[in-house]
């Protein structure tokens, strides 16, 4: 999950270039950097966002469910979930206004707040109903999106050149140059915290709040605690999703590529889409964690269920590591890349293509497992879950 999240952000520290409208990606200065942006496009982004997405709505029910068996009252659970999103939207405004504009966090505890106070305690079938609300107008706006670009399409050249002109400085390159281009620090700080508001705007109302309540019916039926019981499901669902997801993904990509006969202002065509279908990715992709847990668990020498995580092969017991403490290692790799990529920094981000910053994307998660194992080898906590818990409930939890 958080490579994924590092491959996805690090194109938001280049800057210094046009962008695409609405995406992150830089023009391709080589065949190696157009192929990996088309890859991006149609396997990462947009699906990694809706993956940890469900994934913390499913951990919202599990938060939940292990205070309840210690006999905490249902009250008392409900305050300590209202706080700990209180909280995660005050780490994320700090990690936008310190680091990364693009911070998920914030958005994240504003959709768990207000979805608690709603949602939380209501039947399966309510929140598949109201999932099926989001899909139906989410699902609407990209339809809309489609034939609205294809409509604008046949407008004359002149007109679509007046349009490009206009989206000049009001795209996603111009923020990015704003928040981590070559600015002082302090003039990107108020860049940063203005495109957080509106990434966490944006996500309450469309991507997020779906994905949290598909995360909370998957938990309350333990589709991840037990994935030995839900084998077809998660077969299903994860080629389901993953074939969705990809496919969904294509149109996107073959515009950026210029594969289309669509003129490149229209970059907003298939925006939606591209999130709608990523909806379906998101939980494709946790399934096939799911299912690559129980292959795990069942190869040779590995039976986690009765030997524990210590007869795993060594990579996934770091990965693991890692993933316990998911909040620590998503804030470690701004810590790294802001600085390293940013204007305010070293500024490599304006020298870097695709394949560069992809593969420093991977080096910071690859720097997070030694960090991991060694926070394991003590028996402690992330530091930033640490935090959390304290802002979370104190010691009473």
């Amino acid at each position: 999950m958080l490579l994924l999240i590092a491959l996805a952000n690090v194109s938001w520290y280049l800057w210094g270039r046009p962008g695409d409208g609405a995406l992150a990606h830089p023009p391709a200065t080589s065949p190696l950097d157009a192929v990996l942006q088309f890859v991006m496009m149609v396997v990462v982004d947009a699906r990694a966002l809706p993956m940890f997405a469900f994934l913390f709505g499913y951990g919202m029910v599990q938060f939940a469910r292990s205070r309840l068996a210690r006999g905490i009252d249902e009250k008392m659970v409900r305050r300590f979930l209202m706080r700990r999103h209180l909280a995660m939207i005050l780490i994320g405004a700090l990690h936008a206004a310190l680091l990364f504009m693009g911070d998920i966090v914030g958005a994240y505890g504003l959709a768990g707040l207000v979805l608690v106070w709603v949602f939380f305690e209501r039947k399966d079938v309510t929140l598949a109903v109201w999932i099926g609300v989001f899909l139906v107008l989410i699902g609407a706006l990209a339809a809309l999106s489609i034939f609205g670009g294809l409509v604008t399409n046949m407008s004359s050249p002149e007109v679509l050149e007046e349009m490009a002109r206009a989206n000049q400085g009001a795209d996603v390159s111009s923020m990015r140059d704003a928040a981590a281009g070559d600015v002082a620090y302090p003039a990107s700080i108020t860049a940063r915290l203005g495109t957080w508001v509106f990434i966490g705007l944006q996500g309450l109302l469309l991507v997020v709040p779906v994905c949290v309540l598909s995360g909370w019916l998957a938990a309350r039926h333990r589709l991840l605690d037990e994935p030995w019981n839900h084998i077809p499901r998660l077969r299903l669902l994860a080629i389901g999703g993953l074939a969705i997801g990809w496919l969904g993904g294509l149109p996107g990509a073959m515009h950026h590529a210029g594969l289309l006969p669509l003129h490149p202002a229209l970059f907003w065509t298939f925006l939606m889409f591209t999130f709608f279908t990523g909806l379906a990715a998101g939980v494709g992709y946790a399934s096939l964690f799911g299912l690559l847990a129980v292959r795990l668990e069942r190869g040779p020498g590995a039976a986690a269920v009765e030997g524990g995580e210590r007869s795993l092969p060594t990579f996934w017991r770091l990965t693991a590591s890692v993933g316990r403490r998911s909040l620590t290692f998503y804030l470690w790799q701004s810590v790294i890349l802001a600085p390293l990529l940013s204007g305010w920094g070293l500024g490599l981000g304006a020298h870097l293509g695709t394949a560069g910053a992809l593969a420093i994307a991977a080096l910071v998660w690859v720097s997070s497992l030694p960090i991991a194992h060694w926070l394991d080898s003590r028996g402690s906590r992330g530091p930033a879950e640490v935090v959390l818990r304290r802002l979370s409930y104190g010691s009473a939890g």
